[in-house]
């Protein structure tokens, strides 16, 4: 059999990093806290019996967040051989606090000091084998980034798992909460081992008042009683709560430690480096129009000065291909369904779509360089302002960044938040965040009706999509979430230049899981689309697609959106196969109306929309139910399936009204 180890540390000290560099495998590493909201597990490289499992980032094993559950729950229920406990250097008092926990349960244990460079370029010091004598554990500096100590750590991981070793148990406490973790670990020793738990762990954890430590035990009335009155007794004594009590404990054990191995003349360069750049990233005034200058900056590079020649590049390749294949079948002699099933269908729907793959991989670029630099994190801080007038924290922009890329991880990342009122609320609102799936349908409506303005309009979109965030946070704060925010902690990371590797790896992963699903969910959808328009409902080829099958249930379902100035079955249709995918809107606008290129696809939505329907149209697919994967996140977060359907009811309700109003009010501005 083979051994199980797990790599726990606090949010943003290098869990994947390490992770990455210990098993070889490539998971995105970003620079703010919450990267990691599901285990991944890989083998470490050249010990192919030894398992790795990144677990969430946590501070305590007090857990308050889905996240934190998670990591606390795999170390007490399935026993891993050892630990990796990962601490970050430049600030280690703090990340020694999960450490002494970590200590407790009697698991074999190496510390990977983390950031070392840093320390070392700065001109402070650690004394790392104090620190290992100290603590009775190995102690392994290195700097993940820079794959430093890499081998040492792997050889100190394999030689405490084989000799099975647990950490010596320290014992720090005194005076009145002595005699309290002693006398209750007297108590529940019993319990506590046939819970599987180790008896010191198990008292201190029942101090805190853990009441999932508490159901574990199977304790007695009478022996709760005796436990609350001595943790009451120490309350009383030492004037202070009981969690504070342990809170001071370790840290007053932690001071003593590095007083002993730390030496530190100056913050880091990194650190005051970033204390420089916050003064005006930060600013109370000037943070959030910063933000949407740099937004504004990376949408016009994108969609303007760099992706639009590379778009047109790649529809011309496209066509050519097209062209090739078409000229091919002739010459074989296919049949006519076949050669349109192929040249009309396939290459036109999914061809329409892997276009805008340039455009997706710049966004990403951007975006990576953004997140890994440190940005985004000062983002939600700078937004915690604005988010509580709507009854959440800053912590729930996390999410909701994470939504600009993809609503389905965003939906998962909302178990980083701690309390349940505000993951339900982020998941509801989320959505509304302009998705990577949605920019095909951006790019095609602006290539038609507003090339010259391209970046503007990407950038009104993404700030239409958060207005309309933030005045739906004030309806539901007043309705179906009463209640206020829990208060907004959160780890600031260093500004860090980004790792090409990860950024070469965040792009990787954005055309990966583009072009899966262009040949995947919506070549299905491209097929089953081109059929419905090529077959009437007695099954006999038309001429014309009007007379088809998908006609007639694109009139039936048109007439519904005539308020938002638009009534044609083509568009309506390609609203309702955009369930699957939302890049299934364009590839079935390119199927149904049988343009072969970009440019003659925006001549024919010239004949389908106004400019301001097709504003109309844009602000109605922003906002309306997200697509089928995101639905069933939706469902699995907020744990009913009826209350999943009336999230995705809310949000279409709210795309309707909102995409009606911009359509009624622009009529009455512009006439007609």
């Amino acid at each position: 059999m083979g051994y199980l180890i797990a790599l726990a540390g606090n949010q943003n000290c290098g869990k994947t990093t390490l992770f990455n560099a210990l098993t070889g495998s490539n998971q995105h590493v970003g620079n703010f806290p919450g990267v990691t909201v599901e285990k991944k597990e890989g083998k470490i490289l050249k010990q192919k019996d030894m398992s790795l499992v990144d677990l969430p980032g946590i501070y305590s094993l007090s857990p308050y967040t889905s996240e934190e559950v998670v990591t606390r729950d795999f170390i007490l229920k399935e026993h891993p051989d050892a630990i990796i406990n990962i601490v970050d250097a430049t600030n280690i008092e703090r990340n020694l606090y999960l450490s002494l926990q970590l200590m407790e349960l009697n698991i074999p244990m190496v510390i990977a000091l983390n950031m070392m460079d840093e320390v070392r370029a700065s001109g402070n010091s650690i004394d790392v084998a104090k620190l290992s004598a100290h603590l009775s554990i190995p102690v392994i500096p290195i700097s993940a980034s820079k794959k430093e100590g890499i081998s040492d750590l792997t050889a100190a991981v394999v030689k405490t798992v084989k000799s099975k070793t647990p950490p010596v148990k320290l014992d720090f406490c005194t005076g009145e909460l002595h005699r309290t973790i002693h006398s209750i670990a007297h108590i529940i020793e019993d319990h506590a081992q046939a819970a599987g738990y180790p008896p010191r762990f198990a008292a201190t954890k029942m101090v805190e008042g853990d009441e999932p430590m508490k159901n574990a035990l199977k304790l007695t009335d009478e022996e709760l009683h005796i436990i609350d009155h001595l943790v009451h007794d120490m309350e009383n004594a030492l004037g202070t709560d009981r969690e504070a009590a342990l809170a001071d404990m370790r840290y007053n054990y932690i001071e003593k430690i590095c007083s002993d191995c730390v030496f530190k003349h100056q913050e880091t360069r990194e650190q005051v480096r970033s204390e420089k750049i916050d003064r005006i990233l930060t600013h109370k005034y000037l943070g959030i129009p910063i933000f949407l200058l740099i937004m504004l900056l990376v949408f016009w590079l994108t969609f303007t000065v760099l992706g639009a020649p590379l778009q047109e590049l790649m529809d011309r390749g496209i066509n050519a291909l097209s062209d090739v294949v078409s000229g091919f079948m002739e010459q074989a002699g296919v049949s006519t369904w076949l050669h349109s099933l192929v040249i009309d269908g396939i290459f036109a729907g999914v061809g329409s779509v892997l276009s805008f793959l340039p455009i997706i991989v710049l966004l990403f670029f951007f975006l990576s360089l953004l997140e890994d630099s440190g940005y985004m994190a000062r983002v939600a801080f700078v937004m915690d302002k604005l988010l509580r007038k709507i009854g959440l924290s800053g912590r729930s922009f996390v999410p909701m960044l994470i939504g600009f890329g993809c609503s389905v991880p965003a939906i998962m990342a909302t178990r980083t938040l701690s309390s349940d009122r505000d993951r339900k609320m982020t998941i509801v609102l989320t959505p509304f965040m302009s998705c990577s799936a949605k920019l095909p349908i951006y790019g095609m409506i602006t290539m038609a009706f507003f090339p010259h303005h391209a970046g503007l309009v990407m950038i009104s979109l993404y700030v239409l999509g958060m207005v309309v965030a933030v005045l739906s946070g004030l309806l539901l704060k007043s309705t179906v979430f009463r209640g206020n925010p829990v208060p907004f902690v959160m780890e600031l990371p260093a500004y860090r230049l980004p790792a090409p590797t990860s950024v070469l790896l965040h792009m990787w992963e954005k055309a990966k899981d583009f072009i899966r699903k262009a040949f995947t969910v919506i070549f299905i959808g491209t097929i089953v689309i081109w059929f419905l328009q090529s077959f009437d409902w007695s099954l006999n080829n038309v001429a014309n697609s009007d007379a088809s099958i998908l006609a007639s249930i694109g009139r039936f379902i048109a007439p519904i959106f005539i308020p938002l100035g638009f009534n044609d079955w083509r568009a309506s249709t390609a609203l309702l196969s955009g369930i699957t995918a939302k890049e299934s809107v364009k590839s079935t606008f390119a199927v149904l109306t049988g343009a072969t290129s970009d440019a003659a696809l925006s001549s024919v939505l010239n004949t389908i929309f106004s400019p301001l329907s097709a504003i109309s149209f844009l602000t109605f697919t922003i906002l309306y139910m997200p697509c089928i994967a995101a639905f069933a996140a939706t469902r699995r977060e907020l744990g009913s399936m009826r209350a999943a359907l009336a999230t995705v009811l809310y949000q279409t309700g709210v795309a309707y009204l909102v995409g009606m109003l911009v359509y009624q009010i622009g009529r009455l501005v512009v006439g007609g």
